[in-house]
């Protein structure tokens, strides 16, 4: 899984922590702690989600260490995610709360499911999907509707 999703986590750790070299760091810091903790995977869900989980908290983790350590560079992300520059899209899901961040993510980059989504966020799947109508919602509403 590392191998194949490989470019997957480091997309979504990479919009969580705005940085490349960051993502890396936590896609590995997320995969030797799996490693380590092979043991508490009770199969309640998928192998696939619990992973992704760890890549987000971990991912979370390297976010909470940087602002932490520099509250100049903290100011000048916002909340984290770096968005390409001048991408329109990019700077308006930068202002979504975070779960509604998380969530489309893991939706969009990662491609994972409902079901996957929630065990990776450690919520029900209807919350899920309230939370992706909520960004697709605010999405809608900021970047203006689209005339068909």
């Amino acid at each position: 899984m590392y191998r194949s999703r490989f470019s997957h986590f480091v997309q979504v750790a990479t919009a969580i922590v705005g940085e490349q070299e960051l993502a890396l760091d936590a896609v590995q810091d997320a995969f030797a702690g799996v490693v380590r903790g092979r043991r508490g995977f009770r199969g309640e869900g998928p192998l696939e989600a619990w992973i992704w989980r760890a890549v987000v908290n971990a991912a979370l983790n390297v976010r909470r260490r940087e602002v932490a350590t520099d509250l100049d560079v903290a100011e000048t992300r916002g909340n984290g995610h770096a968005p390409r520059e001048g991408s329109e899209l990019g700077v308006q899901i930068a202002l979504l709360p975070e779960r509604q961040r998380l969530a489309l993510f893991l939706r969009y980059y990662a491609d994972l499911d409902y079901r996957s989504i929630a065990a990776a966020l450690g919520v029900e799947v209807g919350t899920v999907s309230a939370t992706l109508s909520a960004a697709h919602a605010s999405l809608r509403r900021s970047l203006g509707k689209v005339e068909r």
